[in-house]
């Protein structure tokens, strides 16, 4: 009975028709012998029967087997993502065209999913390039796939320069189911959140960027604010009676050294209500009315008020989007910063990398001695000084949804002293009018 076992079809097929070729062959031979032929015919009666059954049997069983190999390239096909290739069925009819068809079936059913799929992968693809936060996608080998153009707020360079990276060539680090930056700096200002997904059967990790820094600026501003509001109250109820008996008893004065002294009070009074007025109003919203602007006219325009001072622009392109007034006036301030800190030397460049607007402004100055507290409201180097130009320059430019970055050419590694200033504006998806 273990000559009868079959453990594949091929096999089953095989022992089924030998056992049915072998009764043939027996009764074939049994009926010539009764008919008293000569043993010679017998002999090749019986080899040209063998002859037929084996080719029938070898017959049978490559059709019946030519049907599942059909089918197995068909199955191949759709492991493959190839929805465009079928299997014909050997019978017309029957279970094995009625299972060819099912094969069919399932082929056009994955093909409308893998259409609907790439359309749905496709609008999400187009989301990510479209998002203001950097977005990475990286690869089972953790290599650089995909990125949006927001990936210049990371790495200043546009993220196809960095296709196939690894992460640790860009500084980040997974350890423990989370993802970190190698750099301090970095990792206190970005906050990383992931996913994962599969695509085309690969696993994939999606990273996306928080910058925390705006918030914890806006929660410091809100706070200078708050102490803005509350001194400036105090200090206007108290200017105002001050400055009024001055300027009564400057009237009444008969002696010019009384005039003289209550005139400085009154003047101190007035400069004093100024200097509230200014920094309650460092982080309003302002009205931003963005245009086309000429960087040439706008340099030119602004260069005219520092004559002592060599300024030259690079030009890569020749127009930007920003508000004219507000750009002029960030120019005119990082202008006075560099004459103050002893440069001679100013140069501008522009360029456009993917959608962003590169501004850089580079002088030869002494720079900055402590550049923890530049953006520091209140805070200031400088004898006369206020704190409040660069704080202003970098709200102008954040409601411009750009960013404002600052540097000593001595710390990049630069033999030269001085500060560049770097502004990333973003281009509009508008034509130029």
């Amino acid at each position: 009975m273990a000559l009868l076992k079959t453990n594949s079809l091929e096999s089953f097929i095989q022992k089924k028709l030998a056992i049915l070729c072998t009764v043939i062959l027996l009764l074939s031979g049994y009926i010539l012998w009764l008919l008293t032929i000569k043993w010679q015919w017998i002999v090749i009666v019986e080899l040209v029967l063998f002859t037929i059954c084996f080719g029938f049997t070898l017959s049978i069983k490559q059709r019946v087997m030519r049907s599942f190999t059909r089918a197995s390239l068909h199955i191949d096909a759709i492991t493959q993502e190839d929805y465009n290739q079928f299997g014909k069925s050997t019978f017309p009819k029957g279970k094995v065209s009625e299972f060819h068809q099912q094969l069919k079936q399932l082929s056009e059913k994955l093909q409308t999913q893998k259409s609907h799929y790439d359309q749905q992968a496709f609008l999400v693809y187009q989301l990510i390039s479209q998002l203001d936060t950097p977005v990475l996608i990286f690869n089972e080998k953790q290599q650089l796939t995909l990125g949006n153009e927001a990936f210049y707020y990371l790495f200043k360079q546009p993220w196809q320069m960095f296709r196939h990276a690894t992460a640790d060539l860009l500084g980040l680090h997974y350890n423990d189911g989370h993802w970190k930056f190698i750099e301090q700096a970095k990792q206190n200002r970005w906050q990383i959140r992931h996913s994962e997904f599969i695509d085309d059967g690969e696993n994939h990790q999606l990273l996306l960027f928080i910058d925390i820094e705006p918030a914890l600026r806006e929660s410091q501003l809100n706070a200078w604010q708050q102490i803005i509001r509350v001194l400036g109250h105090e200090i206007r109820n108290s200017l105002t009676p001050v400055s009024s008996m001055a300027e009564t008893l400057a009237d009444k004065a008969r002696n010019e050294r009384d005039k003289m002294v209550l005139g400085v009070i009154t003047e101190r009074c007035l400069h004093l209500q100024s200097f509230v007025n200014r920094y309650s109003s460092l982080s309003q919203k302002l009205q931003i009315n963005c245009q086309w602007l000429s960087v040439e006219h706008v340099i030119k325009s602004v260069s005219g008020l520092f004559s002592d001072i060599n300024i030259t622009l690079n030009a890569r392109v020749n127009e930007f989007w920003a508000d004219g007034e507000f750009i002029e006036q960030i120019f005119i301030n990082l202008f006075k910063n560099a004459k103050e800190a002893g440069a001679t030397e100013i140069a501008v460049s522009l360029a456009l990398e993917d959608q962003y607007y590169i501004i850089e402004i580079t002088d030869d100055g002494h720079g900055f001695s402590n550049m923890n507290n530049l953006f520091v409201p209140l805070y200031s180097t400088k004898p006369q000084g206020q704190g409040i130009g660069l704080s202003f320059c970098r709200n102008i430019i954040e409601q411009h949804h750009g960013v404002m970055e600052l540097h000593n050419n001595n710390e990049s590694g630069q033999l030269q002293s001085g500060v560049t200033v770097m502004m990333i504006l973003p281009k509009p998806n508008i034509n130029k009018g």
